[in-house]
Protein backbone atom coordinates (compact mmCIF):
# COMPACT_ATOMS: atom_id res chain seq x y z
CA UNK A 1 0.00 0.00 0.00
CA UNK A 2 1.65 3.24 -0.78
CA UNK A 3 1.51 6.38 1.24
CA UNK A 4 -0.94 8.13 -1.41
CA UNK A 5 -3.76 5.39 -0.99
CA UNK A 6 -2.89 5.01 2.47
CA UNK A 7 -3.60 8.83 3.08
CA UNK A 8 -6.93 8.52 0.83
CA UNK A 9 -8.02 5.62 3.44
CA UNK A 10 -7.85 7.94 6.45
CA UNK A 11 -9.53 10.92 4.77
CA UNK A 12 -12.62 8.37 3.48
CA UNK A 13 -12.97 7.38 7.22
CA UNK A 14 -13.95 10.67 8.09
CA UNK A 15 -16.20 11.46 5.38
CA UNK A 16 -18.74 9.96 7.46
CA UNK A 17 -20.31 12.18 9.86
CA UNK A 18 -20.84 9.73 12.76
CA UNK A 19 -17.09 8.93 12.82
CA UNK A 20 -16.28 12.20 13.26
CA UNK A 21 -18.79 12.86 15.66
CA UNK A 22 -17.68 9.40 17.95
CA UNK A 23 -13.82 10.64 16.90
CA UNK A 24 -14.51 14.32 18.74
CA UNK A 25 -16.88 12.17 21.85
CA UNK A 26 -13.70 10.16 22.63
CA UNK A 27 -10.46 12.07 21.64
CA UNK A 28 -8.79 12.60 24.60
CA UNK A 29 -9.67 8.96 25.74
CA UNK A 30 -8.20 7.77 22.66
CA UNK A 31 -5.05 10.07 22.86
CA UNK A 32 -4.01 9.04 26.69
CA UNK A 33 -4.54 5.10 25.45
CA UNK A 34 -1.62 5.53 22.68
CA UNK A 35 0.27 7.89 24.24
CA UNK A 36 0.39 6.02 27.84
CA UNK A 37 2.10 2.40 29.02
CA UNK A 38 -2.21 1.48 28.92
CA UNK A 39 -1.48 -0.86 25.43
CA UNK A 40 2.07 -2.08 26.60
CA UNK A 41 0.16 -3.64 29.62
CA UNK A 42 -2.55 -4.56 28.07
CA UNK A 43 -0.49 -6.77 25.13
CA UNK A 44 1.88 -7.98 28.05
CA UNK A 45 -1.62 -9.56 29.77
CA UNK A 46 -3.00 -10.44 26.72
CA UNK A 47 0.27 -12.54 26.01
CA UNK A 48 0.87 -13.55 29.48
CA UNK A 49 -2.49 -15.03 29.55
CA UNK A 50 -2.70 -17.10 25.83
CA UNK A 51 1.13 -18.15 27.12
CA UNK A 52 0.07 -19.66 30.27
CA UNK A 53 -3.09 -21.26 28.32
CA UNK A 54 -1.18 -23.08 25.62
CA UNK A 55 1.28 -23.79 27.88
CA UNK A 56 -1.33 -25.92 30.13
CA UNK A 57 -3.50 -27.11 26.85
CA UNK A 58 0.41 -28.16 25.57
CA UNK A 59 1.28 -29.86 28.53
CA UNK A 60 -2.54 -31.75 28.80
CA UNK A 61 -2.35 -32.69 25.32
CA UNK A 62 0.87 -34.14 25.94
CA UNK A 63 0.07 -36.65 28.83
CA UNK A 64 -2.78 -37.74 27.18
CA UNK A 65 -2.04 -38.06 23.26
CA UNK A 66 1.12 -40.65 22.15
CA UNK A 67 0.45 -40.88 19.03
CA UNK A 68 3.05 -38.93 16.80
CA UNK A 69 1.11 -36.38 14.56
CA UNK A 70 -1.11 -34.92 17.84
CA UNK A 71 1.83 -35.62 20.02
CA UNK A 72 4.50 -33.06 18.17
CA UNK A 73 1.19 -30.80 17.82
CA UNK A 74 1.03 -30.64 21.84
CA UNK A 75 4.85 -30.91 22.48
CA UNK A 76 5.02 -27.27 19.92
CA UNK A 77 1.58 -26.13 21.81
CA UNK A 78 3.58 -26.57 24.83
CA UNK A 79 6.69 -25.27 24.26
CA UNK A 80 5.19 -22.10 22.31
CA UNK A 81 2.94 -21.36 25.25
CA UNK A 82 6.15 -21.99 27.69
CA UNK A 83 8.46 -19.29 25.89
CA UNK A 84 5.14 -17.16 25.20
CA UNK A 85 4.25 -16.15 29.22
CA UNK A 86 7.75 -16.58 29.87
CA UNK A 87 9.21 -13.81 27.85
CA UNK A 88 6.35 -11.41 28.93
CA UNK A 89 7.72 -11.92 32.80
CA UNK A 90 11.02 -11.24 31.14
CA UNK A 91 9.94 -7.94 29.91
CA UNK A 92 8.11 -7.30 32.98
CA UNK A 93 10.87 -7.33 34.91
CA UNK A 94 12.95 -5.83 32.24
CA UNK A 95 10.75 -3.41 31.03
CA UNK A 96 7.79 -2.33 32.76
CA UNK A 97 9.17 -2.43 36.94
CA UNK A 98 12.18 0.19 35.55
CA UNK A 99 10.04 2.27 33.82
CA UNK A 100 7.58 2.57 36.78
CA UNK A 101 10.36 3.10 39.16
CA UNK A 102 11.90 5.82 36.87
CA UNK A 103 8.46 7.61 36.78
CA UNK A 104 8.23 7.07 40.87
CA UNK A 105 11.86 8.71 40.95
CA UNK A 106 11.03 11.99 38.02
CA UNK A 107 7.72 12.17 40.33
CA UNK A 108 9.71 12.28 43.46
CA UNK A 109 12.85 14.25 41.97
CA UNK A 110 9.79 17.10 40.59
CA UNK A 111 8.08 17.39 44.03
CA UNK A 112 11.31 18.06 45.67
CA UNK A 113 12.26 20.72 43.41
CA UNK A 114 9.04 22.16 43.35
CA UNK A 115 9.08 22.20 47.16
CA UNK A 116 12.51 24.10 46.77
CA UNK A 117 11.35 26.37 44.19
CA UNK A 118 8.26 27.61 46.61
CA UNK A 119 10.87 27.71 49.54
CA UNK A 120 13.02 30.16 47.56
CA UNK A 121 9.98 32.00 46.56
CA UNK A 122 9.17 32.12 49.90
CA UNK A 123 12.79 33.28 50.85
CA UNK A 124 12.71 35.81 48.72
CA UNK A 125 9.22 37.21 49.53
CA UNK A 126 10.55 37.53 53.34
CA UNK A 127 13.41 38.88 52.11
CA UNK A 128 11.64 41.91 50.06
CA UNK A 129 9.22 42.49 53.21
CA UNK A 130 11.81 42.25 55.77
CA UNK A 131 14.32 45.05 54.01
CA UNK A 132 12.06 47.89 54.92
CA UNK A 133 11.78 46.72 58.95
CA UNK A 134 15.44 45.69 58.60
CA UNK A 135 16.34 49.52 57.44
CA UNK A 136 13.41 50.87 59.68
CA UNK A 137 14.85 49.12 62.67
CA UNK A 138 18.64 50.14 61.38
CA UNK A 139 17.26 53.85 61.23
CA UNK A 140 15.68 53.78 65.20
CA UNK A 141 18.55 52.26 66.60
CA UNK A 142 20.69 54.67 64.91
CA UNK A 143 18.84 57.37 66.00
CA UNK A 144 18.75 56.10 69.59
CA UNK A 145 22.37 56.10 69.46
CA UNK A 146 22.46 60.07 68.31
CA UNK A 147 20.47 61.05 71.27
CA UNK A 148 22.04 59.11 73.64
CA UNK A 149 25.41 61.00 72.66
CA UNK A 150 23.83 64.25 72.59
CA UNK A 151 22.41 63.54 76.12
CA UNK A 152 25.87 62.48 77.48
CA UNK A 153 27.60 65.45 75.80
CA UNK A 154 24.57 68.16 76.69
Amino acid sequence: MTENQERNDITDLFTDERTVEWMDEHLPELKQSVSGPRLLYQSLVVGFVIGLAAHIGGYVLLLSVRSEPLGLLADLLHALGWSLWTGVVVAVFVEVIPEVKRRQIKRAVDAYEALRRKQAGDNREKAVMDKPQARRVKREQGQKRQRNRARKDG
